[in-house]
């Protein structure tokens, strides 16, 4: 089950009573909001406990446009609907339409822009326009359902209509009533639960009517900012589960168990338990309060007023039994086993339960400080722990897809990234259950760029929706173990009055963790400096430039988005959604997928492509030195934070992945093929991990485990381009757990050779002497020089630019390749034995999973990839395929100098 939260009472603003815990009571007459989301699962256990009916199919849509009926009458029983669209919900309008055929599929080419409404300028930031006049979505839209309802079981039953989220206002109808209007319904973050019990019809048909209206310009809705472009209907609609609860005379809601770790051995756990209560009745109830934490029984004696709402606490100095000894925490997944335990929580009376709550949690404790140098360093049960994330979008169209997001789990976790950020577009319940499963930190908070941070436009209005739509978000979510910190601003800190209305919100709710003003180092005069960083950059930089900085984006602090910037997908994905993916120059649908604001175009990128590398020729040039480029900036700037931990305390690249297919800001694309970014970030961060260091030519062993390695060697080599060696050391390193260590510093007199590109291949050993790191750099022999003075906030420009055009004229070496696929426990297995048998530099090999006909299969979890083979040197390379790989299964291998190949895998000992 998943937990709920405290109710909101409309018609008198909830008082919250830090030091009791307890709200107002209020009237029977007035309706009451329940301030949550997520999706309970029926209680079955206990006859009273809340019961679930997911209201999910059987729905219709029309445009009231196109309707010349009254509500009341929409929603009456036999309202014709036979003209209206079919649907399920969740769903906003757009995307229920694309599901129907309406419109063919918005990501394709420009398909968008053949939508009514998507008239607003290319590039521009459509939650800053107004819808335009000739837009359908100016209208508003109705939801229709027909259903009957269970029967009511016994005397003193509730039912509740629940709506996880709404964008943006709505009126509802029930049975030919209307239960709430525009002036209760507005919040794209917010959540609602009615008590419908006296409209209810229990064991008849029932008939729900809900007329959404989309968010304007001046409204705190839903965002795309510069990621990509914004539906025409701005993701208008039921965007949230819809559910029937039954539930007794008192509600249990939202269920919390914090942890506080009595000193750094966790051999003790202080648990204390909150959960929120609500009397849906018109007179006093006395009963019982009780749970079950990690196995852990308590309880206490409660006496709620009529239409009480109260949020209970179960504090191990009233309960000693919440002082857990030996407990099982709960770590990210690279620092221990993501361990999750129960919480309940029940309410009954005269011996009967009027409702249960339970939800997964985490034993488990968050913590932050500001480090010497002013930045902010996390803390997991007591141990600091350097953040490496990626910034994660939905669905354009809010789609929900649970089989995608458990394999957006598994690329996060095979790239050995630690974190997640969110920047509003706050998920699923089901993303955040796998995030704690998986062991995957969150960041999480409000969007930038529009009217979340207007703030001198705000009315009274904004400011009553914004702490309700941060008290439905707080008590969804804050039970989950996987929530690192929350931010109530993004590019910008809000002023003060907003930023203690939001605080005192996070305290009314007991928000278990850290809490930071804005993403940005920008100060505030209540809670002071956030001790992070929003510098950028976001285009693309030399690998050097993460080094070398020492003032914006560079390898201090924390910086909570940044990027080397475009991430060109792969041929068989661009197949997915351009027209002509091959075409060369690119077409105009090409660049349509591109960003927005300062980013509708490549101009840095290519510039730098052009003077470092080659000016392309075709398609399939261009993609082979973006992916080069993008794998060597990508990786250096994941290496540069790791060398100054905790100098540098984390770093989020911009973005993980994208809300549909995109040309920029992804480590996997929206088809989840992985790129060159995945594969750099993968190699980067890494468990034990050797690697070269472009600001003092050192080579530095970074061991991300929190265990010590003892006897590992290793080693470097440097050669010139014809292959002579230059170079070459190694050392026995005895890596203390969780440190960044300098083995070797290569000679400042290589440099001045007259050689123009130096290729440094490292490896590392254990002390069995198997390799737990390999990794290799071509290096110009003079970097890129940064013109410091014209920085702004997407990149630092070139003064000039470091010369690897040698690299498009490395001899031709010959790879010897062969490949068996094999069941294993974890599923169907490709692997790929390569062997350079020449004597020349295999330059930057790609291996590719495809269908016969090179259409995309994924995704394809690769062991490694973009890899360099030496002179006579073997290695093994293994693919874990999807569920649905088709039969035809092929592996295309390509490379700068090795010819084109491909080959059919075979079974193990076949011939």
């Amino acid at each position: 089950m998943k937990a709920h939260t405290s109710l909101l009472h409309l018609c008198n603003p909830w008082r919250f009573d830090a030091s009791t815990s307890t709200g107002n009571h209020a009237p029977r007459s007035c309706c009451w909001i329940l301030l949550g989301l997520s999706t309970l699962l029926v209680a079955s256990e206990a006859m009273q406990a809340s019961s679930v009916k997911p209201l999910r199919e059987g729905w219709r849509l029309q445009s009231a446009c196109k309707l010349q009926a009254a509500g009341d009458a929409i929603d009456a029983p036999g309202f014709s609907v036979d003209d209206w669209m079919k649907t399920n919900v969740p769903s906003t309008v757009l995307a229920a339409q694309v599901a129907d055929g309406v419109y063919p599929d918005p990501y394709f080419g420009m398909n968008l822009r053949q939508i009514p409404g998507t008239s607003y300028p290319i590039g521009k930031l459509f939650s800053n326009l107004p819808m335009p006049a000739d837009s359908p979505y100016r209208c508003g839209w109705w939801y229709r359902t027909e259903f009957t309802a269970p029967a009511a079981a016994s005397r003193g039953e509730h039912f509740w209509l629940r709506f996880g989220g709404i964008n943006y206002r709505a009126d509802i109808w029930l049975n030919g009533k209307k239960i709430a209007d525009q002036s209760i319904v507005a919040g794209a973050y917010r959540t609602y639960e009615f008590d419908v019990t006296d409209g209810w019809k229990p064991g008849k048909t029932n008939v729900l009517a809900v007329e959404t209206f989309a968010p304007t310009e001046k409204d705190l809705g839903i965002n795309w900012v510069d990621w990509n472009p914004a539906p025409p209907d701005k993701d208008m609609g039921l965007i949230g589960a819809v559910d029937l609860v039954t539930s007794g005379e008192v509600t249990v809601r939202s269920p919390l168990g914090f942890t506080h770790f009595e000193d750094d051995s966790l051999a003790v756990a202080d648990l204390t338990v909150y959960a929120e209560l609500r009397n849906a009745t018109d007179h006093a109830v006395k009963g019982v309060a009780s749970g079950t934490a990690a196995g852990v029984k308590f309880e206490q004696p409660i006496e709620l007023a009529a239409h009480e709402d109260r949020t209970v606490v179960f504090s191990p100095e009233q309960f000693p039994a919440l002082r857990i000894h030996d407990p099982k925490p709960w770590w990210p997944w690279q620092m221990g086993d993501p361990h999750l335990e129960r919480l309940t929580v029940s309410f009954s009376t005269q011996g009967v339960q009027t409702d249960e709550q339970s939800v997964d949690f985490g034993i488990r404790e968050i913590a932050s400080e500001f480090t010497a140098n002013g930045s902010k360093l996390f803390r997991v049960n007591g141990k600091p722990i350097l953040i490496r994330g990626g910034g994660w979008s939905q669905d354009m169209l809010l789609r929900p897809n649970d089989e995608r997001l458990r394999e957006q789990f598994r690329l996060v976790r095979g790239m050995n990234l630690n974190a997640i950020r969110l920047e509003g577009k706050l998920d699923t319940d089901e993303f955040f259950r796998l995030a704690d499963e998986n062991g995957i930190l969150v960041m999480l908070g409000w969007c930038c760029c529009d009217h979340w941070e207007h703030w001198r436009d705000w009315t009274p209005d904004d400011l009553t929706s914004a702490t309700a739509s941060l008290r439905s978000q707080m008590l969804r979510l804050r039970h989950h173990a996987s929530l690192l910190v929350w931010l109530n601003g993004s590019d910008n800190p809000p002023p003060a009055n907003v930023e203690r209305a939001y605080l005192d919100v996070e305290a009314q709710t007991h928000w278990p963790n850290p809490i930071l003003s804005s993403a940005s180092r920008t100060p505030t005069t209540v809670t002071g400096p956030s001790g992070v960083k929003m510098t950028g950059p976001y285009d693309y930089v030399a690998p050097s430039y993460w080094y070398l900085d020492k003032h914006e984006g560079g390898n201090f602090g924390y910086n909570t988005e940044t990027s080397p910037g475009p991430a060109i997908p792969s041929l068989a994905s661009r197949k997915k959604f351009l027209a002509d993916p091959d075409a060369w120059p690119p077409a105009a649908d090409w660049s349509y997928h591109n960003g927005g604001g300062e980013f509708v175009n490549l101009s840095v990128f290519d510039s730098a492509m052009d003077a470092m590398y080659a000016t392309p020729k075709s398609a399939e040039e261009y993609t082979r030195i973006a992916q080069t480029m993008e794998y060597d900036s990508e990786r250096a700037m994941f290496e540069s934070y790791a060398k100054n931990k905790y100098f540098s305390t984390g770093v989020i690249q911009w973005m993980l992945n994208n809300a549909w297919p995109s040309m920029i800001w992804h480590l996997f694309d929206y088809y989840l093929d992985p790129d060159a970014g995945y594969f750099a970030a993968k190699k980067a961060c890494e468990p034990l991990h050797i690697q070269y260091s472009y600001d003092d030519r050192s080579i530095v062993v970074v061991n991300s485990t929190y265990r010590d390695a003892q006897g590992l060697r290793a080693g470097v080599k440097v050669h010139g381009l014809a292959w002579n060696e230059l170079y070459s050391a190694d050392a026995t390193v005895d890596s203390a757990a969780d440190s960044s260590q300098q083995v070797f510093v290569i000679p400042d007199a290589l440099y001045i050779s007259p050689e123009r590109i130096f290729f440094i291949d490292l490896t590392l050993t254990d002390a069995a002497g198997q390799v737990v790191s390999h990794n290799f750099y071509w290096v110009p022999g003079t970097l890129t020089t940064f013109d410091w003075e014209r920085t702004d906030y997407t990149h630092t420009a070139a003064e000039r630019y470091e010369d690897l055009t040698d690299l498009t004229h490395l001899p031709e070496a010959t790879v010897q390749a062969s490949g068996t696929i094999a069941q294993t426990p974890q599923g169907r297995e490709i692997r790929l034995h390569l062997e350079n048998s020449s004597s020349a530099l295999a330059f930057q090999i790609g291996a590719a999973v495809r269908t016969s006909s090179g259409d995309l299969v994924a995704p394809v979890l690769w062991s490694d990839n973009l890899i360099e083979l030496i002179p006579g040197e073997s290695t093994m390379l293994t693919a874990q395929l999807p569920e649905n790989a088709p039969a035809d299964t092929v592996v295309r291998l390509e490379g700068w100098n090795i010819a084109p190949a491909t080959l059919t895998p075979t079974a193990p000992g076949a011939q």
